[in-house]
């Protein structure tokens, strides 16, 4: 899926991963960006309650250690 940006820097999310992933105009994003390029990922009230239940084991230590990596180049 691809959207355009404006001229004031806005773009639109396209109503298939609104969907998919529950946003709404009230949900905050996060911009991520690394060598390989950017990525935006939904950022929940309480990140560590919304990551609660995923994964196989020990993901909020790995959530909350990523957090403390971000603070710390900020």
């Amino acid at each position: 899926m691809q959207s355009t940006i404006t001229e004031r820097g806005q773009t639109v999310i396209p109503a298939a991963i609104r969907r998919q992933f529950h946003l709404s105009p009230s949900d905050k994003l996060e911009w991520v960006t690394d060598k390989d390029g950017i990525r935006v990922v939904p950022v929940r009230a309480n990140p560590v309650e919304a990551f609660r239940g995923q994964g196989l084991g020990g993901g909020t230590e790995r959530l909350l250690a990523a957090r403390r990596q971000e603070l710390a180049r900020e």
